[in-house]
């Protein structure tokens, strides 16, 4: 009984480290807004929110957030959520928006 709590323990305390990030440099800006982890936002303002529905695959929900964030002259954005609704074949997706690191001075 005594091992199986400290194993249960040890095993929660382990996968803590599995929710820390470490910070990461996002790419360098392009022309085209580009996608970025969690890790990469850190730093970078924020500079909206996009939602989409799309009739299709999750790639075709993607392909609009990325469309959608060069229309609105984002440098980066990161897909929170990506879902089929309850229709099939009917996809939803969030995003936040991005501009430049302020660290450069180059800031949309």
């Amino acid at each position: 009984m005594r091992y199986a709590y400290f194993l249960a323990l040890s095993l929660l305390l382990s996968s803590c480290a599995a929710f820390q990030n470490t910070p990461k440099a996002p790419p360098a800006p392009t022309s085209q807004a580009q996608e970025i982890s969690r890790d990469q936002s850190n730093g970078l303002p924020k500079i909206g929110n996009i939602s989409v529905n799309v009739r299709g695959s999750p790639d075709d929900a993607e392909r609009e957030i990325a469309a959608q964030a060069n229309r609105a002259g984002a440098t980066y954005y990161q897909i929170v959520m990506l879902s089929e609704t309850v229709m099939p074949g009917l996809w939803y997706s969030t995003a936040i928006l991005y501009g430049a690191s302020t660290a450069t001075g180059t800031q949309k």
